[in-house]
């Protein structure tokens, strides 16, 4: 049942929120809503190791779990493979709540991580991009008058901020979810929570999405949720060397907070700040440092 419309289209050269509109929800979907690079990959694989916790996914994870949003592909055929899975859906997408229609009968999972992190990881995602992959997306992305994207990054923050702001910042992205952060299907994650105690936030969202999992299958379903085992899976289910330069190893990179004080200057430091202060300051603060480490959960 949904009981708020998307108000937006999210709208950018890799995605198009409107084909939200061919999906028909059901009740008990789990829709995985994050920015790029604050952890969706990682939030997809520990929501199919806790709902597949004694077995093994049926296919990998962008098969069981697909990007709705990204413009490749007929999404028609895409609702089709969707409407033929029998098992409790998970479902991936970059759009805010804005841009998504709230169903109380579906559960949202929405991840964060430091802006400054997230856009330094994204320079490497970026960076990383095969230039005919970037053309055409530009290509598809023309006929709704999306602004180019230069095929290849230039290396410069500055460009990089100008170009991901809009439709990808973190602290754009949490400004639509936060007022719905108290209702029953909403569950805000923060990566450096998950970077601090894996087993209990994968216990937590468990609960949360009221999936059983048996005492005794716990910690294969916590050890196949570590980065490495994460990596090794995506690289085993191939495709991201058609994608990205360096493939596998350019998708998952470093996964380490930080890194942005050696490779933004202090002017951009300031820039990402600028974006945090339009959000109210509980959710800038748990933006920047998590629930662990602020004692609270917002």
């Amino acid at each position: 049942m949904t009981i708020r419309p998307a108000t937006i289209d999210q709208v950018t050269v890799l995605e198009d929120s409107r084909r939200w509109q061919s999906i028909e929800l059901r009740p008990g979907d789990i829709i995985i809503s994050t920015p790029p690079k604050c952890g969706t990959t990682w939030t997809q694989g520990i929501v199919g190791s806790l709902l597949w916790s004694g077995r093994d996914l049926p296919d990998n994870i962008g098969q069981v779990s697909p990007w709705i949003d990204m413009r490749a592909g007929q999404i028609d055929e895409l609702a089709q493979r969707l409407g033929a899975q029998e098992h409790r859906r998970f479902l991936k997408t970059h759009s805010g709540a804005d841009a998504l229609a709230i169903d109380s009968d579906v559960t949202y999972v929405v991840v964060y991580r430091d802006v400054r992190d997230a856009l330094v990881s994204w320079g490497n995602h970026r960076g990383g991009m095969h230039p005919e992959i970037v053309e055409g997306c530009n290509a598809m992305a023309a006929a709704d008058g999306v602004e180019p994207w230069p095929p290849k990054w230039s290396g410069d923050f500055d460009d990089l901020i100008d170009e991901w702001e809009p439709g990808h910042s973190p602290a754009r992205h949490l400004a639509s979810w936060w007022p719905l952060r108290g209702e029953p299907n909403v569950v805000l994650v923060h990566y450096n929570d998950l970077k601090a105690d894996l087993p209990g936030e994968m216990r937590r969202l468990a609960e949360r999405l009221d999936i059983d999992v048996a005492e005794a299958d716990w910690p294969e379903v916590v050890e196949r949720c570590r980065i490495d085992r994460m990596r090794e899976s995506v690289a085993a289910a191939g495709g991201l060397d058609f994608l990205f330069d360096g493939g596998v190893d350019r998708f998952f990179f470093k996964g380490t907070n930080g890194r942005w004080s050696d490779l933004l200057t202090d002017a951009q430091a300031e820039r990402c700040a600028a974006l945090t202060a339009a959000l109210p300051d509980d959710a800038a603060a748990w933006l920047e440092h998590g629930s662990l480490a602020l004692g609270h959960r917002p």
